[in-house]
Parts: C-alpha cells; sequence; structure tokens
C-alpha cells in the first residue's frame, strides 16, 4: 500500500521529461521531491508522501526529479551492479504507490555532473522548473563536487525547502537502499521486501543460452541481470510473470556462476513450472519468495538432476497462490 495520501485531483497519467529544458508551464510550479530513489522503497515513498501533502496543502501539483543514469554508476563506472529497479520499474512506482503527477528524469551527464551549485539552482529549479518547494532527504548534495547541500537550499528563498531526517523501522532499522542491498545479498528475502514495501522482482529480456537445461529436463528462461544487484548466489523458489500478462506462475530459478558450467558472468535460469512455450525476446519478471540452497558443484549430471528434482518439489510447495 502507498504511504503517499490521495490529493483531491487524479492525474490519470504521470508525465515524464527527460530534461529539466522546455518544460510546458502547466508541468511547472510543482512542489518537487529530488533524489535518486533506487527501489523507491519506503523511505522514499514517506519522503515523497510529505512532498504531496506540502502540494494539496498549496493546490499544486506533485513532481519528483531524479537522475538517469544513477550518479553512483556514472562515477564509478568499474563498480559491479547495484540498482534495485531498472527506469521502468521505478516509473511505475512513482506513478502506482506515489501517484506523481510529474516526472523529471534528468539525464545525468558530464556536462550536468559539473554544474556548480548555484547555476544547477538557478538552471535546473528556477528557469526550467520554477519550483514552488522542494523536499529533500537529510544528506541530500548537488552541484559539481557535492557543493551544494540543504543549507544551500534553505538559503535560497525564491522557493521553499523541506528537509527529511532519517526514517526508520520500529526496530530501528534505516529504510535505504544500502539496507536493503545488503539484505539481498545475503538471501533475506523478507527484510528486503519489508523495507521496499513492494515485493522485489528482476525484469529482463528472455535470451538464448546453452540449452543445458533443456538436456537436463529442465529447459529455463535465461536472463542477464545487466545492473541489477546481483543477490546472494543460489536457488530460489521464485513467482514469474510473462511479459503482457497479469498472471503469476510458480517457477525455480537458479541465480549465478553454476559451478558446474562456470559461466563469465551471473545468469538468471528459471525453470517455470507447468509451461513449454517458446518466449525468446519477451520480458520476464521473476520475483523471489524464498532463498532454497546456495550453489553448488555436483560429482555428476546425475546428482545435479537429483537435485534438480528435489529443488523443484521445494518451491512447489512454498509458492502460495
Amino acid at each position: 500500500m502507498s504511504l503517499c495520501k490521495a490529493r483531491d485531483t487524479y492525474f490519470d497519467v504521470m508525465k515524464i521529461y527527460e530534461s529539466y529544458i522546455d518544460i510546458d508551464p502547466a508541468d511547472q510550479g510543482h512542489v518537487v521531491a529530488i533524489g535518486n530513489f533506487d527501489g523507491v522503497h519506503i523511505g522514499h515513498q514517506k519522503l515523497i508522501s510529505i512532498a504531496a501533502e506540502k502540494a494539496k496543502e498549496l493546490g499544486c501539483k506533485l513532481g519528483v526529479m531524479t537522475f538517469n543514469p544513477h550518479p553512483r554508476h556514472f562515477f564509478q563506472t568499474q563498480k559491479e551492479p547495484f540498482l534495485l529497479t531498472n527506469e521502468a520499474q521505478k516509473r511505475n512506482l512513482l506513478e502506482r504507490l506515489c501517484n506523481v503527477d510529474t516526472l523529471y528524469n534528468i539525464p545525468f551527464t558530464k556536462e550536468f555532473s559539473s554544474l556548480p551549485a548555484d547555476q544547477f539552482i538557478e538552471d535546473v529549479l528556477i528557469k526550467g522548473l520554477n519550483v514552488k518547494h522542494i523536499v529533500v532527504g537529510h544528506d541530500f548534495c548537488f552541484g559539481a563536487k557535492r557543493s551544494g547541500d540543504t543549507t544551500t537550499l534553505k538559503e535560497d528563498k525564491r522557493f521553499e525547502t523541506t528537509i527529511v531526517d532519517v526514517i526508520s523501522h520500529d526496530n530501528g532499522t534505516i529504510y535505504s537502499s544500502s539496507e536493503i542491498r545488503h539484505a539481498l545479498r545475503r538471501a533475506d528475502i523478507e527484510t528486503a521486501n519489508s523495507l521496499l514495501g513492494w515485493e522485489w522482482y528482476i525484469e529482463g529480456e528472455v535470451i538464448h543460452g546453452d540449452k543445458r537445461g533443456r538436456e537436463l529436463g529442465y529447459p529455463t528462461a535465461n536472463m542477464k541481470l545487466g545492473n541489477y544487484l546481483c543477490p546472494a548466489h543460489g536457488v530460489y523458489a521464485v513467482k514469474v510473470q510473462l511479459e503482457g500478462g497479469d498472471k503469476w506462475r510458480g517457477g525455480a530459478t537458479n541465480i549465478g556462476i553454476r559451478p558446474m558450467f562456470e559461466s563469465k558472468e551471473p545468469l538468471i535460469e528459471t525453470f517455470i513450472f507447468d509451461f513449454d512455450s517458446e518466449i525468446y525476446g519477451q520480458k520476464l519478471k521473476v520475483k523471489p519468495v524464498s532463498f532454497l540452497r546456495g550453489e553448488a558443484k555436483f560429482d555428476s549430471l546425475e546428482a545435479l538432476i537429483a537435485q534438480i528434482d528435489k529443488d523443484c518439489a521445494q518451491a512447489r510447495e512454498l509458492i502460495d497462490f
């Protein structure tokens, strides 16, 4: 359930801009929440709900400004992938969970990253968006070399700024993308989902593999992780949704390098229960439900097949429709 409260007027379709230049005047003058919002987790939802309340109070629309690619990805190109959502997921979550009216998805380029803080305010916030009110987290920084911060925003009197402090769970756990990544890396799906406020899934295109699953009697739908964070390697009970459908099917998925065959990069290989259709090139959503076991190297293919039999039987028992 969304933490963002309903507004007096509901706008059916979120307007999306891929720039801060040439914004339609009807899409300026919003209350704007700014952040990367990777995962659109409960902390993000809470911050955006504060912006939504302010928009309702001021009688204007709700906007969100985010950046693509994620600045961390831009500055640390050699780091392993870390994203919790792809762009399509993020947009869907912002619209579905947060009722955002306008999304300003700003390209994070070398030129943009070099803007001094005062120029960011002048060119982006004032001339570009004509913001009425800004809502950001307590640690928000912006501008070249992170030279601008919440104090910089507060000092500008052309708009108002709300600073949102750390948001934490009743047990003290901070709602943060980092905490969610830590949970997924240790295969703690339950904790990750409780911090997200929605059930995490990976979405990607089904690609051709080496057909080993078919040879083993378990043909799999294969996907690359891309820029997604790689969760703990191993076998998961999963739910699967085909492109264009709303039905979730059961399955078993191996995420990792397959020790017996030594993949060069982690792969997602999903055996979909009671399903036998060609879906190459289609988009697939794979939602881990429960971690079954870590990856292992077996003495023979027969031993591997016997283990897969057990994995699938266990996954069928765990998946509740």
